[in-house]
């Protein structure tokens, strides 16, 4: 079967070929880390062997929501190296910020060869992948070599389901390679249940999300605020996605009607799309001011700030009157976290398609801490928000309240990972 995987992996490479090279020649994606992900081992990797611990997270909110279990191991087992994998580049910068560069390189591709130099370098004995990372070999050599395997903070997104569901019998078998699954919730239990995974091995621990925490104290942000002015109506607007700044900047155009030097700071998802905004923003005829260009000197009011830069987005958060977070105004994304802006109390918006978030957002939207807009409300909804500053602070304590409630995952997760993890290095 994973021979078959592998042949099968290996034509999809060879037909997608001319995609990839225009990804990386003229947009210059993926062309970070290649060697790492063509299983050339960095050096800065090497020397640290024996007993490692090898987590993988995706991306950013992946990495974010490992964080605070990855402090945890380290501070549980001083002596054994903790590295950790990304697949995108803002992952990577993220990870190498937090954790160092020497711990953190590319997944390799899903290929033996490439898996293999990295097991062969690292000798972890433990492996843990975060949400929804079934790579086929590498859960089968990990579990050949003798590796544990744990899926944690697990999640099988409402799009996922049904590929998961028409190709069981082959997911059963790489599900049926990991020692444990730790579920964000009970649905995503069942849902892991489901498509395969043994019943014995399936818990939910809650979502890590819940314990991450971002500070607010970061040099943008303190210049930011002295620029816009401590009594100045900002709406943040974070991880936009391709469609959703019209609608943004058209309600943006109406609420200066009523408050001329309200500012929207916007900050689209991916880095490939920040010019297009910008100049998607001047053609709408606001005074757009890039972050990239941007000196704290120069004063901010009634205009849009584009927040043009990767990792400072959770910090502004904590400027906001109100916080929008896109991905869900239109259908196909499923939404983003919108745990950044609730654990400073900002008020929270949202957009009605948030299947990658549905716990969380269920949650929100029982305790009322949370307003979900449409393209036809936004503009109605936000004059009513920033018209109304003790609404505003009640909302914005809900969300915290709600924010902090959910806690634990952290520790649920370590207690559940206790038998996998290697013993105590001892003093050499």
């Amino acid at each position: 079967m994973y021979i078959l995987y592998s042949l099968l992996l290996a034509a999809a490479l060879l037909l997608s070929f001319p995609w990839w090279a225009l990804q990386v020649l003229r947009l210059g994606k993926y062309r970070s880390g290649l060697r790492e992900r063509l299983g050339f081992v960095p050096s800065r990797l090497r020397g640290q062997a024996g007993h490692s611990i090898w987590i993988h997270a995706v991306s950013v909110g992946e990495v974010l929501a490992v964080s605070h279990l990855v402090a945890e191991l380290q501070k549980r087992l001083p002596r054994t190296p903790v590295f950790i994998s990304t697949t995108t580049a803002t992952g990577q910068k993220l990870a190498r910020d937090r954790f160092g560069r020497t711990q953190v390189f590319y997944l390799p591709l899903d290929f033996g060869f490439a898996i293999r130099a990295y097991q062969n370098a690292l000798c972890p004995h433990l492996l843990i992948l975060a949400e929804a990372e079934f790579w086929p070999n590498l859960l089968h050599l990990s579990r050949k070599r003798g590796l544990r395997v744990a899926i944690v903070n697990a999640r099988i997104s409402d799009r996922s389901l049904p590929r998961y569901r028409r190709f069981r019998w082959f997911f059963s078998k790489v599900l049926g390679e990991a020692d444990l699954f730790l579920a964000q919730t009970e649905t995503d239990a069942q849902r892991l249940r489901e498509i395969g995974a043994a019943t014995d091995c399936v818990h939910v621990s809650g979502n890590l999300k819940f314990d991450v925490r971002s500070s607010a104290a970061s040099p943008l942000a303190e210049d930011l605020g002295r620029a816009v002015g401590r009594d100045a109506l900002i709406i943040v607007c974070g991880s936009t996605t391709e469609g959703e700044e019209e609608v943004l900047l058209a309600a943006f155009r109406d609420v200066r009607k009523q408050f001329p030097s309200a500012v929207l700071v916007l900050a689209p998802r991916h880095p490939e799309r920040f010019d297009k905004v910008a100049a998607l923003v001047s053609e709408q005829g606001f005074t757009v001011i890039r972050r990239s260009l941007w000196t704290a000197k120069r004063p901010v009011s009634g205009g849009v700030f584009l927040l043009d830069s990767v990792g400072e987005l959770a910090s502004v958060y904590a400027l906001a009157s109100v916080a929008f977070v896109g991905g869900s105004l239109l259908p196909g994304v499923g939404g983003h976290n919108i745990l950044e802006p609730a654990q400073y109390g900002v008020p929270v918006m949202s957009g009605p398609n948030t299947a990658n978030f549905r716990e969380i957002v269920a949650i929100f939207e029982r305790g009322a801490g949370i307003t979900i807009v449409t393209a036809g409300n936004m503009a109605p909804e936000l004059h009513r928000l920033l018209g109304d500053r003790g609404e505003r602070a009640r909302l914005g304590q809900r969300a915290r309240g709600l924010f902090l409630e959910n806690t634990g995952a952290t520790a649920r997760t370590l207690q559940a990972l206790e038998p996998l993890l290697p013993a105590p290095a001892e003093d050499s």
